[in-house]
């Protein structure tokens, strides 16, 4: 199986996010967090939860690669 680093990158959003990403992975800088080893399960709710917080706040940006 081969490892994935997975990467969020937020701009301009709520702490909230901020305070669940650091939950789950590490910030690097301002707004950028890393995960060296995420399943792929944990990814996938990580997405969902903040797809759903931008859908109903419908601020800033986030990215997953």
């Amino acid at each position: 199986m081969a490892v994935q680093t997975t990467m969020v990158v937020t701009r301009d959003v709520e702490d909230r996010y901020r305070g669940f990403l650091t939950s789950v992975m590490l910030e690097i800088a301002p707004g950028v967090y890393v995960s060296p080893q995420m399943s792929q399960g944990v990814r996938e709710r990580v997405w969902s939860v903040l797809a759903d917080w931008w859908t109903a706040l419908g601020r800033g940006s986030v990215v997953m690669t």
